[in-house]
């Protein structure tokens, strides 16, 4: 069992309290980032004149050579040592001798996985803005494409007024545009190096933390040591921001589950992003879209868990934190696959345009057009609201809609009704006439698309 300490115990660790203890099964992903931290930290060292540069260049080699021989599939991570940096310096030693024994000086193993995770984070904080912008452009690609196809807008699930699907996509480009200003408002926040912290008080080497710091690409070290190796905000602020991010997933899900439905039949959802039933053959069914709606949950309890475990937490590091890694990973990857399938069942899913028109149609979505149809006449808003409702309801008895009625049909409940009506309630004019910016009529919708453009770098 390999491990960086025993000089205080005698007596050996029970095994079960030694893998209840260890944390390589799940750390052993950050790899990667404890090798560049340590040459980093190597690297400092013999700036100080801590170590000479001899030391330095055959540590820096057999870490080199360490990481490229487990990245080849040469050397395998070896799953008896106790964590990630057990491993790194017990191999270390064993590819460059005593020499290897020098590379922890200056360092604990609390500011080592501090940095470790922080590299991580920061690394899939990069990648999951990445996706994001992935899925804006399959978003402003359906916006751009689709200015005049109509389609009703809801509250309550009750059809409400017309939009297009332009508009309905718009929504959603918003709220995703939100969560790429949330990772860069992450990464700026958490882009400082807690390396040199030691195990809570320092330490006295005469370490260059600015030094390391900019190695690696941090705006600058961390100010206080035991903040550093005790600091998981920068983590929680992430699974809050996943969570958000899976929130909005959650809810464009559940509307594509709707259109899809029979009932409505306004998406068709393409066969590599569906399955069938194993009993009905005339089913299609909106898997992927159903299980980033209930992988959800999933990520809701990794920030639950985070939370709840810092919440009582006393300065500076203790093993609770250790728990901060499996449920944080299991979240990062699942966002990952979410955004990656759902961007791809999106940027093939094909809509019934003509369904989606003739629903809000259907749906008296143009009643309060109607209404303001009525105001334009000189009807005060109130009388004018009331005098449509009676509209409505004669429509629901007889069966019809308001652009179907006859023109004596309208006037009988108001003789300010004219032929102008018909133009006034179609869903071009219903939709066209809102030109505020920020509605769904199309001069609208071409500025909101520039800027949505100039936002993602597009010509």
């Amino acid at each position: 069992m390999a491990q960086l300490w025993g000089g205080r115990f005698v007596g050996e660790t029970d095994k079960m309290a030694y893998d209840f203890n260890a944390s390589i099964g799940f750390d052993k992903r950050l790899f990667e980032e404890d090798i560049e931290g340590s040459i980093a930290h190597v690297t400092m060292l013999a700036k100080q004149n801590i170590l000479t540069e001899a030391e330095r260049d055959s540590i820096l080699q057999g870490l080199s050579g360490i990481k490229n021989d487990v990245k080849a599939g040469r050397l395998a991570i070896d799953e008896t040592c106790e964590d990630i940096h057990s491993f790194v310096e017990t191999e270390l030693i064993r590819h460059v001798g005593d020499v290897g024994k020098k590379m922890h000086t200056g360092r604990s193993r609390n500011d080592q996985v501090a940095l470790d995770m922080r590299l991580y984070t920061r690394k899939r904080v990069q990648e999951t803005d990445g996706l994001l912008r992935d899925l804006l452009f399959v978003i402003l690609a359906v916006m751009e494409e689709n200015l005049e196809t109509y389609m009703p807008g809801f509250t309550h699930l009750q059809k409400a007024q017309p939009v297009t699907l332009a508009h309905h996509y718009g929504a959603y480009f918003e709220m995703f545009k939100r969560d790429r200003q949330r990772m860069a408002d992450i990464y700026e926040r958490m882009n400082y190096c807690p390396l040199g912290a030691g195990a809570l008080a320092g330490t006295t080497y005469p370490l260059d933390r600015e030094y390391t710091a900019s190695l690696m690409g941090f705006a600058g070290p961390t100010l206080n040591s035991m903040d550093s190796v005790s600091d998981r905000d920068y983590l929680i602020e992430f699974l809050s921001a996943l969570s958000t991010v899976m929130m909005h997933l959650s809810r464009f899900s559940e509307e594509i589950i709707i259109w899809n439905s029979n009932e409505y039949k306004f998406v068709e959802i393409d066969d590599a992003y569906s399955t069938g039933s194993s009993i009905m053959p005339q089913k299609k069914n909106p898997d992927i879209a159903e299980l980033v709606r209930g992988k959800t949950g999933r990520v809701y309890g990794a920030l639950m868990s985070l939370l709840i475990t810092m919440k009582g937490i006393p300065l500076a590091y203790n093993k609770d934190m250790q728990e901060d890694k499996e449920l944080s990973f299991d979240a990062m990857d699942t966002v990952h696959d979410c955004l990656v399938l759902f961007t791809g069942m999106l940027r093939t899913m094909r809509f019934k345009k003509e369904q989606m028109a003739a629903s809000a149609m259907n749906g008296f979505t143009n009643a309060t057009d109607a209404a303001d149809y009525l105001v334009g006449k000189g009807v005060p808003f109130r009388d004018a609201h009331g005098i449509v409702g009676r509209l409505v309801l004669y429509c629901v008895e007889k069966g019809t809609s308001i652009e179907k009625l006859s023109l004596e049909e309208l006037q009988a409940l108001s003789d300010k009704f004219e032929e102008d009506i018909y133009e006034a309630v179609s869903l071009k004019t219903c939709v066209e006439k809102r030109l505020t910016l920020g509605a769904p009529g199309m001069e609208a919708m071409k500025q909101v698309i520039a800027k949505n453009k100039a936002y993602l770098d597009i010509e």
